[in-house]
């Protein structure tokens, strides 16, 4: 199994293209809650190809895009440059580079999950301004809620052998209670949904770390049952993806 910060080098451009975005209410939240306003400062931890910056960016505030993989990290820096308030670090959760008390939010989207908690929670600690906050964010697709979710969940099941080991899901609100603590960490969920023809589902499944790539036995067996998946559950030639939205934010004491 490849190393947490090597996981999607082969992956870039199906994750640019097909992963999804957020929706504004959980920035709103952010803005509410945690500061977010023209101005802050943000390190943005795993920040991947920019997904959740270029959002925090269109909230005016000045963006630290820490990303240990430099294929994700030059993704970013490609489609982002010359963005106000833009800065690409090339550095892991655990040893950000960060001065001390240097921002006063840190959030953490779709990437907490790979992270070395103890080391993590003591660089967010060194790197927050006293009162700073901090919020961990994921995109969950709803297992069960349509034919077609419950469909593409067993052939995740049947074709993807590392799907179990990596999936997030084992991310809830003891885990992150436990990082928090003895701060306190909120939860907030939300909505939200992607629709995808069916070249636009396979680029979305390709994304994923834990999806057979080509040369892999189960790669072309996965592909058609995923043909045949789609035009069994498409309407109008497309089909709907659709994510609970979590955002467990708070201070991060001591």
């Amino acid at each position: 199994m490849k190393a947490p910060t090597e996981r999607f080098s082969d992956r870039v451009e199906h994750y640019s293209r097909y992963r999804p975005g957020y929706p504004a209410a959980a920035l709103d939240l952010l803005a509410r809650e945690c500061g977010l306003a023209p101005g802050i400062r943000v390190a943005d931890i795993g920040a991947g190809t920019g997904i959740f910056t270029r959002l925090l960016l269109d909230r005016g505030a000045l963006v630290f895009a820490v990303e240990p993989n430099p294929e994700m990290r030059a993704a970013a820096e490609q489609w982002l440059a010359g963005t106000p308030g833009f800065a690409s670090v090339a550095a892991p959760a655990e040893a950000t580079g960060l001065p001390d008390a240097s921002v006063e939010l840190i959030v953490a989207a779709q990437a907490f999950h790979w992270f070395d908690r103890a080391k993590a929670r003591a660089e967010f600690a060194r790197i927050l301004r006293p009162g700073g906050w901090l919020a961990l964010v994921w995109n969950e697709r709803e297992i069960g809620t349509t034919p077609f979710l419950r469909s593409y969940e067993q052939l995740l099941r049947e074709y993807a052998p590392e799907y179990g080991v990596v999936d997030h899901r084992d991310i809830g609100p003891a885990e992150v209670g436990a990082f928090f603590h003895p701060g306190r960490a909120t939860l907030a969920t939300f909505s939200y949904r992607q629709r995808f023809d069916y070249e636009g589902l396979k680029g979305r499944l390709l994304s994923s770390s834990y999806a057979p790539n080509a040369g892999h036995p189960n790669h072309a067996p996965m592909l058609r049952a995923l043909r045949s998946l789609f035009e069994r559950h498409q309407q109008d030639g497309c089909v709907t993806w659709h994510y609970r939205t979590r955002v467990f934010y708070g201070q991060l004491a001591g």
